[in-house]
């Protein structure tokens, strides 16, 4: 019997690795993994709707649940996790000393509903006190100008949101003072080339991002894994089959990192930062499923709620489909 066709767009992880080089399998399914940069697969998938199953922001998939026909559904995999502490950067002339001074500010976002930015926010907010209505939202592109929101957004009153002047761009507008600060996923080049202008809000971020993790528990999830809702209807056993394979991967990755004799990844002191994380976030600190990710997942949609870009407090159990929740017990 010839397996289902089926092709899924993911960037190139570690966790992903052994399902990209078909070492793991699917059962049922002939994979095609198309390896492409997080934006462009976002971009693509909700737009145009190309691949049968792709990696999909949490914030932008949570937004297409309340679209009258919802066109996508998820499975608990969640090939991207971060802390966020480190992706808010100031302009070095703009008197940002904590991020209590972040309040009255001009801030630049590429998009606000970007999941990195739903978690700095609702951090901000609940830990220094910066409420997400208290500074001024200007979006736009990171390094290219024109970048828009993927997915239309009825946002309150209260917030503030603009997009910057055509031709622009938040890298440069954070370097001119035109902006000041910057909440991105991805570093700006005006940081990585070391503009004096430019820095991290939170200089010793690893420390605070830990003492956040001992604090709440909670390691940020940004993307999950869909399936468009045409071949779920078709085939509602991929759900199954497609989350096996992915916590396959992802288990194999685990046992891995643990090799000694020969580095599998470009890190020296791999064996030392393998020893801290496990110290601070326990064994099994990625984690797939619902059960293990309520707190964190309950945390994310109760923001996404404060935040305006959900219109209800959806339930952690109503993000994902029914087949990968509900447990096989033999």
């Amino acid at each position: 019997m010839s397996k289902l066709p089926l092709t899924i767009a993911c960037d190139a992880y570690d966790r992903t690795q052994a399902l990209r080089c078909a070492d793991v399998q699917v059962d049922g399914v002939d994979l095609n993994y198309l390896c492409l940069p997080v934006e462009e697969t976002f971009h693509r998938m909700v737009r145009h709707r190309e691949f049968d199953a792709a990696e999909l922001s949490l914030s932008t998939y949570v937004l297409t649940l309340e679209s009258p026909d919802p066109p996508f559904v998820a499975i608990p995999v969640f090939p991207s996790r971060s802390f966020r502490h480190s992706a808010i950067y100031i302009n070095t002339n703009a008197g940002i000393h904590s991020p209590e001074d972040l309040v009255g500010r001009v801030i630049g976002v590429p998009e606000y509903q970007l999941t990195a930015n739903v978690w700095v926010r609702g951090i901000l907010a609940d830990d220094y006190g910066v409420a997400v209505d208290s500074v001024q939202y200007r979006t736009g592109g990171l390094h290219a100008p024109g970048r828009v929101e993927k997915a239309a957004l009825t946002l309150p009153d209260s917030i503030d949101l603009e997009p910057i002047p055509d031709g622009r761009t938040l890298s440069e507008m954070l370097v001119t003072g035109e902006i000041d600060a910057l909440y991105t996923p991805r570093a700006p080049r005006c940081f990585t080339e070391e503009c004096p202008e430019v820095a991290r809000l939170f200089s010793d971020y690893p420390t605070v991002e830990a003492d956040y993790f001992r604090r709440t528990g909670i390691f940020p999830i940004m993307h999950v894994v869909v399936i468009r809702r045409d071949v779920h209807e078709r085939n509602r056993w991929v759900v199954r089959s497609l989350y096996n394979a992915f916590e396959e991967s992802r288990r194999r990755t685990m046992e891995a990192i643990d090799q000694t004799a020969a580095l599998r990844y470009m890190l020296p002191w791999l064996g030392h930062e393998v020893a801290r994380t496990r110290d601070i976030m326990g064994s099994d600190y990625w984690s797939y499923g619902l059960d293990n990710n309520q707190e964190t997942l309950n945390q994310f949609v109760i923001y996404a709620y404060d935040q305006g870009i959900t219109s209800q407090l959806w339930a952690p159990q109503q993000l994902f489909a029914a087949e990968a929740t509900d447990p096989v017990i033999v």
